[in-house]
């Protein structure tokens, strides 16, 4: 089942290259998390404030993906991003990638696990990222 596409309030566009077609002429199946890698990386840097490899903050602990239709070249897609849910350590994102007609291509979700990257353990979401997130997402969090 795709997420509701009015759930996301941020989208982020991303080209289907050429390097991107596999043999069957279609966008190869581990792109779709590249593209929630990048839409990732915008809501972390347009919500959260942080921006680069020191402002990363996390480790992917899990990812699902579901497949709707094929992806092709030449094309735009639309990648929309959003926290649904929020945990002591962990955080969990939803994604849905959408051509430019607005039909469904591949959706997923995401935990992420906040990390001390010096310390080598996970850690506590910060109450400033925590209200970051809660602004931004608002009534829509679970």
């Amino acid at each position: 089942m795709k997420p509701d596409s009015s759930l996301f309030s941020l989208w982020h566009e991303v080209p289907v290259r050429f390097k991107d077609i596999d043999v069957g002429g279609h966008a190869h199946h581990s792109l779709a998390l590249v593209f929630f890698e990048e839409a990732r990386a915008r809501y972390w840097h347009e919500v959260v404030g942080k921006r680069g490899a020191h402002g990363v903050e996390f480790i992917l602990a899990e990812a699902r993906v579901r497949y709707h239709a094929r992806i092709f070249y030449p094309g735009q897609v639309k990648v929309g991003v959003r926290v649904s849910k929020l945990g002591r350590k962990h955080f969990v994102m939803e994604y849905l990638a959408m051509d430019l007609q607005g039909a469904a291509l591949v959706s997923g979700e995401t935990t992420m696990v906040m990390y001390d990257y010096q310390r080598g353990e996970s850690k506590r979401l910060s109450g400033a990222i925590l209200e970051k997130i809660r602004g931004h997402e608002g009534k829509l969090l679970d």
